[in-house]
């Protein structure tokens, strides 16, 4: 499988200790994780990285998890890292899930944001229509592009979050996500983490979630648990399924202490 270079930031990523490597979801970026990955800079290096296909990475028509695995694997490779914690949200939860399922050694610890190891059907039908209903040949701005979307996407901050997606060229605007691959690529990064067949994680895991958010369901802890068998599960009151935007000071202090002392 070929494997891309992905763009990454760095927070101090050659200071001594466990790196931590923050991993966006669908249609982010990693810029989506600055403000966190700030702050656990503060004790720990800290990475994170453009998945394939979204923000300043590289793009392919493959887009499913053992491809981003390998991707990872190439980042850890070129970076010289021998063990990491895996902290995704969403897609990049499930990444992490498939990432410490076929590479167990180089996962110090895992945590999932608000998703399990399952198939989802979320639609994301509105999502696209927004994002092709921008005529890029006739925005002046980011604000010309949120109007044209908002008669299709009612939710203003969803329409913000897919606005960052949005750059000016010397040529004009464009998107730096390629709306053909990831909307054909809907089911698969819907679907469960193929890794999971036959293999568990032993190492320590925790899965955080909102509250209100219905991604990680009580019926989903079975499969969880037989699977990462370590695993622990946390509710982050009031927030959905941004955990971490929506409720940044308690998700912060739930993994501080996951991370630091390692509760399972």
């Amino acid at each position: 499988m070929t494997s891309l270079s992905l763009h990454v930031r760095d927070y101090d990523a050659t200071r001594d200790g466990t790196p931590v490597v923050l991993l966006h979801g669908f249609l982010g970026s990693g810029v989506n994780w600055h403000s966190i990955a700030r702050r656990l800079n503060e004790a720990w290096p800290v990475l994170v990285p453009d998945l394939r296909n979204h923000g300043q990475s590289p793009h392919a028509t493959a887009m499913d998890y053992p491809a981003m695995a390998a991707d990872l694997a190439a980042l850890f490779e070129a970076r010289g890292i021998e063990r990491a914690v895996l902290v995704g949200h969403s897609m990049g939860g499930k990444l992490a899930m498939e990432y410490a399922l076929r590479h167990p050694d180089q996962v110090a610890r895992l945590v999932a944001v608000d998703i399990a190891p399952v198939r989802y059907h979320h639609g994301f039908e509105a999502v696209f229509r927004a994002l092709r209903a921008v005529d890029l040949a006739r925005i002046a701005s980011r604000r010309d592009a949120d109007a044209m979307m908002q008669p299709v996407l009612e939710t203003e901050g969803l329409r913000q979050f897919l606005l960052q997606n949005l750059e000016k060229t010397d040529a004009g605007w464009r998107w730096r996500i390629d709306l053909d691959i990831l909307q054909a690529a809907v089911p698969v990064i819907q679907d469960a983490p193929p890794a999971l067949e036959g293999r568990q994680f032993e190492g320590p895991a925790r899965f955080l979630y909102g509250a209100r958010s219905d991604y990680v369901t009580d019926a989903a802890e079975p499969l969880i648990r037989r699977h990462f068998p370590q695993a622990g599960l946390e509710a982050i009151p009031a927030a959905g399924h941004w955990v971490y935007a929506e409720q940044p000071q308690a998700f912060l202090e739930a993994l501080w202490r996951f991370l630091e002392r390692g509760e399972a």
